[in-house]
């Protein structure tokens, strides 16, 4: 078994498979350590066009089963029993869950991690959002502007392909765009009639979404056959599995090692830089030790954070690269589960397409050039249209029997729900840790967390349910209603906790998501942001990691990691 390596990359999903993508590309011999199982594209997408009469009680919860084993990661809309295989198990893989302050850390267990189950929504973060910090106090300073990644985004752009349409927004940069995906009928609605009673100072457009709309790079167009999450056969979506990892794997330079859980890296203390990673085989529970020059950390958010922690030594008591005492702290994830919803009456006549994967979205339209609200900062929504179906219509029909059952044969009204995203500062007090005592099934110390909105996110929110019903109301819905409530964690937009920064005494890394005390460590997940803007972050962490192993390998190549 071969031990050595020009670069080990730990974790397969968004962010890893761009690392192993550009590094192998760039000539460098690279293993994956991945802590999940290894699975193929196709043959182990299990729900693929299975229709609800062939899913186990028509795809009811397994409440017994879901409650012992998978208490958070059924919390989120993608599971159920045609894609629990690809979810972690939280009665084998536990961590520290407070109950009264839940923070919901959602895990992938296979190849390819969560970038299988994503919702796919990419936007491109601007200066607004990478000079927020410097302009109102909240974190630290990014060491990076929008010209430093903007070729970037471009550049994975067209690798992984975006549907959408350009708005010429200088607060939500315009992508590399194929064509866009059809709003319906209400949601056209909906946007004449936003722009008509705001004057046009808001913007209702398509999603912005990595599914392709056109046959490119080996991958099929979306034919909005069902539900994404379970695989597309067609590889339509973007997913390391069907993109970056089979790109990487084409140079012959990638060695990849599933059911690989990373416990450590070490730190050579002399050389003055990590000298490997320590491995616990999942299957065996043998201990294993891998070295390379270079290391990218791409394990998510809280698991990189996790692995830094533990890795203690005397030159770093407190978690490896930690002299500024940041990792683990200014944890941030988006407010979610703030909207309304309202049904809209009439237009019987009209029914969506198809299942489309994607949703229409609103972008930040307050506090975009001096705070003029009582909150910093801002939010944006995403939200659809649709027809009622049964299993909401039936509680609304009167009767019974033939008269009842017949109602059920036709769909219900329109229905529209806009679900704003909240941007959550910055604060030392918001973080992950490791439990003092409480180890995982591996003897790993378990993930803690302290997390807990702010008044600015309890002013946002209250503002996000506000706005949306106006909005809907504006646009003709009636019985309109507004909701609230998901904990913590709930978007999977985890950030922060290794942030990136100009001064080595408050940050982690540096522009080059390279850590300031380790030099041939880096990160590129979501640890690695400063801030987390209010859009989804996925699309700048690959910008982030593309930008990242390619500075890499320039410099491995001047000879600057030995």
């Amino acid at each position: 078994m071969q031990t050595d390596f020009d670069a080990i990359v730990i974790g397969s999903g968004i962010t890893g498979g761009w690392a192993a993508k550009e590094l192998t590309e760039k000539g460098l011999k690279v293993l994956i350590l991945e802590r999940g199982k290894e699975i193929e594209h196709g043959k182990d997408y299990k729900g693929v066009f299975r229709p609800p009469w062939e899913i186990p009680f028509r795809g009811k919860p397994l409440r017994d089963l879901y409650e012992r084993e998978y208490p958070v990661q059924s919390q989120i809309y993608a599971f159920d029993e045609t894609t629990r295989h690809f979810f972690n198990n939280d009665l084998e893989n536990p961590y520290h869950h407070n109950t009264e302050k839940p923070f919901t850390w959602i895990r992938g267990s296979s190849l390819g991690g969560k970038s299988l189950m994503w919702g796919r929504h990419v936007y491109r973060f601007s200066d607004l959002d990478f000079e927020a910090n410097l302009k109102d106090g909240h974190g630290c300073d990014w060491p990076i502007r929008y010209t430093d990644i903007e070729s970037w985004y471009s550049y994975v752009e067209r690798h992984i392909g975006v549907s959408g349409q350009p708005e010429g927004l200088a607060h939500l940069p315009d992508s590399e765009f194929m064509p866009p995906m059809e709003m319906n009928h209400i949601e056209k609605i909906f946007a004449a009639k936003v722009k008509d009673s705001y004057a046009g100072e808001r913007c209702v457009t398509i999603g912005r979404v990595a599914v392709q709309t056109e046959e490119r790079n080996g991958r099929g167009a979306c034919t909005y056959c069902y539900k994404c999450e379970r695989g597309c056969v067609f590889k339509a979506y973007f997913n390391s599995l069907v993109s970056t990892l089979p790109a990487a794997q084409a140079t012959g330079n990638l060695t990849v090692r599933c059911d690989s859980v990373v416990e450590s890296i070490a730190y050579d203390e002399e050389k003055k830089r990590a000298s490997a990673v320590q491995v616990i085989d999942a299957q065996t529970k043998e201990r294993l030790s891998f070295t390379s020059k270079i290391i990218f950390l791409c394990g998510s958010t809280v698991g990189s954070t996790q692995i830094l922690l533990n890795s203690k030594s005397e030159a770093f008591p407190n978690g490896l690269g930690n002299s500024s005492g940041a990792l683990g702290h200014y944890l941030m994830d988006h407010t979610y589960g703030n909207g309304a919803m309202g049904v809209f009456p009439g237009h019987e006549d009209r029914y969506p397409y198809g299942y489309r994967p994607n949703q229409i979205y609103i972008p930040r339209f307050k506090n975009l050039t001096d705070a003029q609200e009582s909150f910093v900062r801002g939010y944006g929504y995403q939200g659809a249209a649709g027809r009622m179906g049964w299993s909401g219509k039936y509680k609304h029909v009167p009767g019974f029997g033939t008269e009842f059952k017949q109602a059920m044969r036709s769909p219900g009204p329109w229905v529209m729900y806009l679900a704003g995203f909240g941007e959550v500062l910055p604060d030392y007090q918001n973080r992950m840790y490791l439990h003092p005592t409480k180890k995982d099934s591996y003897g790993v110390p378990q993930v803690c967390f302290e997390y807990t909105y702010g008044e600015n996110e309890e002013l946002m929110v209250k503002d996000i349910v506000g706005e949306a019903k106006s909005m809907l109301t504006a646009a003709g819905a009636v019985m309109v209603q507004g909701f609230s409530g998901s904990p913590p964690g709930s978007s999977v937009h985890e950030i922060g906790t290794a942030r990136m920064g100009r001064n080595p005494e408050d940050s982690v890394l540096n522009g080059w998501n390279q850590m300031h005390d380790v030099s041939n460590l880096f990160v590129t997940d979501g640890s690695c942001m400063a801030s987390g803007a209010c859009v989804n972050p996925s699309l700048t962490l690959m910008a982030l990691t593309a930008r990242a192993a390619n500075y890499a390998a320039e410099q491995m190549k001047q000879g600057a990691f030995g």
